[in-house]
């Protein structure tokens, strides 16, 4: 992990091409699995960065819960949730358009975007995926022809079979532009409040800290106390202030996170103003330690999943068989499912390819 940190601070651009490598390579190796294969692959890949065995058919820990919902736990809903344009939507009828950053322009293609007509600092991310974000502080200073290749990459990535996180699989792949917020005096990056909720209720926030350069993580809980457990180890120590608007942020979660058994859901706070961020059903794939491990098993007792029931006797009776693509049963016959109902999710009002304007 610290090594992982120091290669993304120092040498940025080389930890992002050697990840881009990195991911498409596991994706070709991973699209062409049986699901048997996925399963056992899932497991060795939980083992290799939790320590520990997975147990898919009685999961206790947190992050093996999380394994569970990959395979299992899919959904119109959260697909819809997942992808960073479509989500706007929905957040603007759960709590208004006031807490989304605003939009500069959505695109289809990297060919469809005319950089003079963005302002000379903005943020191009993709829809579809985890971490396809770039900070552009300086357009005059920006690669153009290398910043396209890296969003032409990202764009055909299906990023859903990188550590099988599929409710990212379904979605239409675009690149949107957001104005760049301004973070704290003296940070490099707007702080980002995780909030950690079960069945519509904050349980805990973590705060990361200068994400691009020394990048630093605390836990709190809701009285902003400073927990003892994190979330990855990382080098730099950090204890924050409260932010001005943190009742609110918290208001803001429940209503977000309504109806969900588990979702993080992440905001900024920006002049002392609450943002929508991301909302994330799968919290770093389920692949970041959490330590001391107790803690794990702390947040898996808030998570209640149905694990105990036959997920195949389940889909019988329900009727809901999910496929894998390429691999439609398990090796023992099983239809590979979504545990959660498929639900009709569709964005009402979505700007147009080319948008500008908020």
């Amino acid at each position: 992990m610290r090594i992982k940190h120091l290669l993304r601070t120092d040498f940025p651009n080389l930890y992002s091409k050697l990840k881009r490598v990195y991911q498409k390579r596991e994706i070709e190796k991973h699209r062409e699995m049986s699901v048997s294969a996925i399963v056992s692959e899932l497991g060795k890949m939980y083992r290799k960065r939790i320590g520990l065995p997975l147990d898919l058919s009685d999961p206790k820990r947190y992050t093996e819960k999380i394994q569970w919902v990959k395979l299992y736990g899919c959904s119109d809903q959260s697909t819809l949730l997942s992808d960073k344009y479509a989500v706007r939507d929905w957040v603007e009828r759960k709590i208004g358009s006031e807490y989304l950053i605003p939009l500069l322009g959505v695109w289809e293609s990297v060919d469809e975007i005319n950089i003079d007509e963005l302002p000379q600092a903005f943020v191009l991310k993709t829809n579809n995926a985890s971490g396809t974000n770039i900070l552009v502080r300086d357009k005059r200073e920006m690669d153009w022809r290398k910043t396209k290749r890296v969003l032409n990459d990202w764009l055909f990535m299906d990023y859903a079979y990188y550590s099988f996180e599929l409710q990212y699989k379904d979605i239409a792949p675009r690149i949107i532009a957001e104005e760049l917020m301004k973070p704290a005096e003296g940070e490099s990056d707007l702080r980002d409040y995780k909030f950690l909720c079960f069945d519509g209720e904050p349980a805990y926030i973590w705060v990361d800290v200068n994400r691009n350069t020394n990048h630093a993580r605390a836990v709190y809980n809701l009285r902003w106390e400073l927990q003892s457990w994190n979330q990855c180890d990382y080098p730099e120590k950090v204890d924050v202030e409260k932010p001005q608007s943190f009742d609110e942020m918290i208001e803001l979660a429940k209503i977000l996170s309504s109806g969900f058994p588990h979702v993080r859901v992440d905001l900024y706070e920006i002049n002392g103003r609450p943002y929508f961020g991301e909302m994330t059903f799968t919290n770093g794939s389920g692949f970041e330690r959490i330590d001391p491990i107790e803690y794990d098993e702390l947040l898996g007792s808030m998570w209640t999943i149905d694990s105990a029931e036959d997920p195949y006797e389940l889909v019988k009776r329900e009727g809901r068989p999910q496929y894998i693509e390429g691999a439609q049963t398990t090796a023992e016959g099983h239809p590979q499912i979504s545990r959660y109902p498929r639900q009709e999710a569709k964005v009402t009002s979505a700007k147009p390819s080319g948008y500008l304007g908020r």
